[in-house]
């Protein structure tokens, strides 16, 4: 079993919310969002995140907007809509019971690891 495509596999999982979670904070360009992912270890390229940002912004959880660049084409800078802010909300309360859950299934409970009386 290889364990590096497991890792990958559990990354895949949390990068939809990942991503969410950076545009709740502002308005973000695809190369600031990769560099915010790299800088928590959570490697994406490009090839991944634009496909997904554009099913992203289908759903009507993302907008965009256009911004001249003085050395280039212009740039589609995304954030949340309203939608994806509710979205981002329910995923965050599906997240922290996910996360109790899983913590309460592989962490040992300290009675249990107590000597009987």
């Amino acid at each position: 079993m290889n364990i590096e495509n497991t890792k990958a596999q559990m990354r895949k999982g949390v990068l939809e919310f990942c991503i969410l979670s950076i545009l709740s904070q502002g308005e973000a360009y695809p190369t600031d969002i990769i560099e915010r992912m790299k800088e928590a270890k959570l490697m994406v390229v490009e090839g991944t995140l634009y496909p997904l940002l554009t099913r992203l912004k289908n759903l009507g959880l993302l907008g965009y907007r256009w911004e001249e660049s003085t050395s280039g084409p212009p740039r589609k800078y995304y954030k949340l809509t309203e939608v994806g802010e509710q979205f981002l909300k329910e995923l965050e309360t599906t997240w922290d019971e996910l996360v109790s859950s899983v913590n309460k299934t592989t962490k040992r409970n300290n009675t249990q690891t107590s000597n009987p009386a």
